[in-house]
């Protein structure tokens, strides 16, 4: 044990009676490097639990920040949910699509700098309460009276691929135009194509429903899928008789047209 301690702190100069106080000196600054580093530990492990969204560096701060302001613009997000809940996911994503944003469903900092510049949406129409849908941005917007989009929620529309059913071949194609509310049915209906929960049909068997996969890009056979938690809601605010607009905010050549081979 001497020699090793003599290997270490014996330099040039140093006499034998100088070899404890110096071994006393290097065991302080081991010491102090030891609690230091615990230290630094504690303050990234209470940082952890203080909350950061997984991966993305969020604080618990900033993530309620970002829940106030969601709520402000009219995204939907039920009170009590989490950054881990689906409410969440899919108010950011509605976000995420109306800014343009990478639709991740997963807010970043740079996500909640945007939401934080972000203005008060409208609608294109006012006078009436109803429901708007961009196909363009997969949003459904509830517009009251006055124009203002006081509820918004991400979709999923039809996916342009051709599919058979019922010895019918065509391409699932969500309709452009203006609807109405023509039938409500509460809780689950089975289809010949699926499940559709709280469904509102606006025409023939197609509907704005609840589906628990809501994918960034269209997908459905031509309903308009939405998440669960808003179907619920949605089914209340919405009467027989609401107006539905169906528009694209940025129009491209429909696959619609396109006979299916």
């Amino acid at each position: 044990m001497n020699l090793w301690f003599d290997e270490i702190v014996m330099i040039p100069g140093t006499s034998e009676n100088q070899v404890p106080g110096t071994v006393i000196g290097v065991w302080s600054a081991l010491w102090s490097l030891f609690l230091w580093s615990v230290l630094w530990l504690l303050m990234v492990m209470l940082a952890v639990a203080a909350g950061a969204e997984p991966g993305k560096g969020l604080t618990a701060t900033e993530v309620a920040e970002a829940k106030q302001r969601l709520g402000m613009h009219g995204y939907w997000l039920e009170p009590l949910a989490t950054e881990r809940h689906a409410s969440w996911r899919h108010a950011v994503m509605a976000f995420q699509k109306v800014a343009g944003r990478k639709r991740t469903g997963y807010l970043t900092r740079e996500d909640l700098d945007a939401l934080r510049h972000a203005e008060t949406l409208r609608g294109i129409e006012a006078g009436a309460a109803h429901i708007e849908i961009d196909l363009h941005r997969q949003v459904l917007f509830f517009i009251d009276a006055d124009g203002a989009a006081i509820r918004i929620a991400p979709i999923s529309s039809g996916s342009g691929k051709c599919f058979t059913e019922g010895g019918w071949t065509r391409r699932a194609v969500t309709p452009h135009g203006r609807f109405t509310v023509i039938r409500k049915i509460a809780g689950w209906r089975k289809s010949p194509l699926g499940e559709l929960y709280d469904p509102l049909y606006f025409i023939n068997g197609t509907a704005i429903h609840g589906n628990p996969a809501i994918p960034a890009y269209p997908a459905s056979h031509g309903c308009v899928r939405i998440p669960m938690t808003v179907a619920r809601e949605l089914f209340r605010l919405a009467p027989l008789g609401l107006t539905v607009l169906i528009y694209d905010s940025n129009p491209q050549p429909s696959p619609g047209s396109r006979p299916c081979e």
